[in-house]
């Protein structure tokens, strides 16, 4: 648990407790195999609290994909008289008991990256992850045209975890682009956004349609498409077909400039994070600033952020994920990387 400057807790009224104490604010995040969560989701959020808030008080804690854990997490934070939650869910159609106990403590809640369902609240930020999907579904099928192989063979749906609301979103995406363009050889949904398990399931796939006879891989994130190109290479691929991603995480960005993934839907973590801090020291002051849409969650009309994605080839690293600062050169660019840095004209 990181405490911020300050001290004191809230008094759970929303509004930062009784005269003289620290509002405080806690932070949930859903698991840590994902990279970006403690790489930047959560340094993001917590500098931009900081920055409003000089004494706010900060929670963190990160529930490992149990949501047993996340449960206890969200409970201990409560008893310490938190003023707002944000909370990535780790099993979202299972969080509304979560969101239910804060209410009774008149304690707002925003859902930070997953949208919690069948219950009010007050805020949910992330990105437009249907668009997602057929950002992904869009690049898998661009560049399966430009090698002349959509009709040539199958591809493999490697989609996120079922308990995560979002992986429903970007596999309509994804379908929505690719049903009667393409044949879904093999379509998985991937427990835990296990890269692991992603290994496992395109060994599977391999073994079921043949080597041969797939032509693209439609993977919802990038730690799952390092597991599915570890099982191509472990099957002796030796050109790997077109592979999509999500994450802009670094492994995948290296992999993108070398050419063993085709893309990556690089998300404007920065703006996802600080806007949702934004929100979160305003609900200690007893503000609502106007979101700019709002998303049924089947329970309620959810005021909502919705941030846009953008697909990054190799062509387009240096112009988006190293012009925002996102990856350094030097951090990219690094042993067998560096000759494609160079092609890519990153320096």
């Amino acid at each position: 648990m990181l405490l911020a400057a300050g001290c004191g807790g809230g008094s759970g009224s929303g509004s930062g407790g009784p005269a003289g104490d620290a509002p405080t604010i806690a932070l949930f995040l859903p698991e840590s195999k994902t990279t970006r969560y403690e790489a930047f989701d959560r340094p993001l959020f917590e500098a931009k609290v900081k920055a409003l808030c000089a004494n706010c008080k900060l929670l963190y804690n990160n529930a490992d994909q149990d949501a047993a854990k996340q449960q206890q997490q969200v409970e201990a934070a409560l008893a310490q008289g938190a003023d707002v939650l944000v909370l990535d869910a780790v099993d979202a159609s299972a969080a509304a008991s979560l969101v239910n106990q804060a209410r009774q403590k008149r304690v707002p809640v925003i859902a930070y990256d997953r949208l919690i369902s069948g219950i009010s609240y007050e805020y949910y930020v992330s990105f437009n992850n249907v668009r997602v999907g057929e950002v992904q579904g869009q690049a898998l099928l661009d560049a399966l045209n430009a090698r002349g192989t959509a009709d040539k063979g199958k591809i493999v749906m490697i989609n996120g975890a079922p308990t995560d609301p979002s992986s429903a979103d970007y596999k309509s995406g994804a379908h929505k682009v690719l049903d009667g363009k393409v044949q879904i050889g093999r379509e998985f949904d991937t427990p835990d956004w296990s890269p692991d398990k992603a290994q496992q399931q395109m060994e599977q796939a391999i073994t079921a349609l043949g080597r041969d006879n797939i032509v693209g891989v439609l993977s919802a994130n990038d730690g799952m498409a390092g597991g599915a190109i570890a099982a191509m290479k472990r099957a002796g691929y030796t050109t790997l077909p077109p592979i999509t991603g999500q994450d802009a995480e670094l492994a995948a960005v290296q992999r993108i400039l070398t050419g063993e993934q085709y893309m990556t839907v690089y998300l404007d973590i920065r703006s996802e994070a600080e806007k949702s801090a934004e929100l979160a020291v305003a609900l200690t002051k007893g503000e609502q600033p106007p979101a700019t849409t709002k998303v049924d969650n089947g329970g309620a009309e959810i005021p909502a952020f919705l941030l846009d994605p953008i697909a990054v080839t190799a062509d387009k690293v240096k112009d988006t994920i190293v012009k925002d600062g996102f990856y350094q050169p030097g951090q990219i660019c690094t042993g067998a990387v560096a000759a494609a840095c160079g092609k890519a004209g990153i320096q």
